[in-house]
């Protein structure tokens, strides 16, 4: 049996084409899966909506809408270039904002966006002015010294979707600190070593279990090296129709972190997806996955709740992603 069909029928997936000629997706009015889900007293993610709209075209501007108090849309025009100044580059956004580039040129350079409030230890729970209902579309980002995207400190309900994502000295769109109710999508990501982390670290548990649900789906890791995700202690994590191509490694879960891993296509990957890494033991389910010309399987081990009994989604044909994920994913498509 040839490799590649050995390792499909090892994850439980049959090798297919991918659909030639299958168009783009449409790109969504609104988000999906667990940034719709209720909790902390929010019913779902809608950012800046029903506020004014402000667009920006130099730095100063842009520091200073994103801080302002929600509701807000933030619209991006051309490039703008952060400068590290003394928060090394990591400007924090507020509750209840929109931040959405204008066609397909907005970029943000050389510095990235924390979304949280500041690191605190001993809290571990969750504060009534955690960060909050954050959107963010449509923008290039590269270049921070630090993480591209930081969402940390209990902030939930945040959407981030359809950008494109490269060289940070860091994270891509680093999630931890008890942070919750998150969707990541339609995502590019390349260029870039450490991309998704889940979970600050081992002995963080105190802030971190039973948090971090996050959903990541058509999401392009195009080359990127490692972390797509790498999660900790979450009970939930959804990763479904993404497309992995020449990665190192996909998906990791430790901590007892559990992974419903869904429709994704890997190719090249040598290591699609871990539960034996680094610390404890995770969890992973896997179902419909392709694999062509990767050196494992997708390691499976326990059981995940299946992600339908709290949101409602439709998966892709695993065979299709590899046309509608790279046709869809990242910027000038919202």
């Amino acid at each position: 049996m040839h490799r590649r069909t050995l390792l499909a029928a090892a994850a439980g997936a049959v090798v297919a084409p991918a659909f030639a000629g299958s168009p783009a997706a449409a790109a969504p009015a609104g988000p999906d899966g667990f940034a719709t889900v209720p909790g902390y007293g929010l019913a779902t993610t809608t950012g800046g909506a029903g506020g004014p709209a402000v667009t920006v075209t130099t730095a100063a501007a842009f520091i200073e809408a994103i801080a302002r108090p929600g509701p807000l849309i933030v619209q991006v025009s051309g490039t703008i270039a952060l400068p590290r100044g003394s928060s090394d580059g990591m400007y924090p956004v507020s509750s209840d904002t929109t931040i959405i580039g204008l066609g397909s040129t907005a970029a943000l350079t050389g510095g990235g966006l924390n979304i949280g409030l500041p690191v605190d230890d001993d809290l571990t729970t969750p504060p009534s002015n955690a960060v909050h209902n954050v959107i963010i579309r449509n923008l290039r980002m590269s270049g921070a010294s630090d993480d591209l995207i930081n969402v940390q400190m209990f902030s939930h309900h945040i959407w981030i979707d359809h950008n494109d994502f490269s060289d940070g000295d860091d994270g891509a769109v680093d999630i931890k600190r008890g942070s919750d109710l998150v969707t990541v999508s339609w995502n590019r990501f390349h260029d870039h070593d450490k991309t998704l982390l889940l979970g600050h670290d081992d002995d963080n548990g105190a802030q971190d279990a039973g948090r971090l649900r996050t959903t990541y789906h058509h999401n392009y890791f195009d080359g990127s090296d490692q972390r797509h995700p790498r999660v900790r202690f979450a009970p939930l994590v959804h990763v479904y129709n993404n497309y992995f191509r020449d990665n190192s490694y996909g998906i990791a879960s430790t901590n007892d972190a559990g992974l419903f891993v869904e429709g994704n296509y890997f190719f090249s990957v040598n290591n699609p997806g871990r539960v034996d890494f680094s610390g404890p033991l995770g969890r992973m389910v896997q179902r419909d996955n392709i694999l062509v010309d990767c050196n494992h399987a997708i390691e499976v081990r326990g059981s995940v709740t299946d992600p339908r009994t709290l949101y409602a989604y439709t998966a892709d044909p695993a065979s299709a992603v590899p046309t509608i994920v790279p046709a869809g994913a990242g910027v000038g498509k919202v």
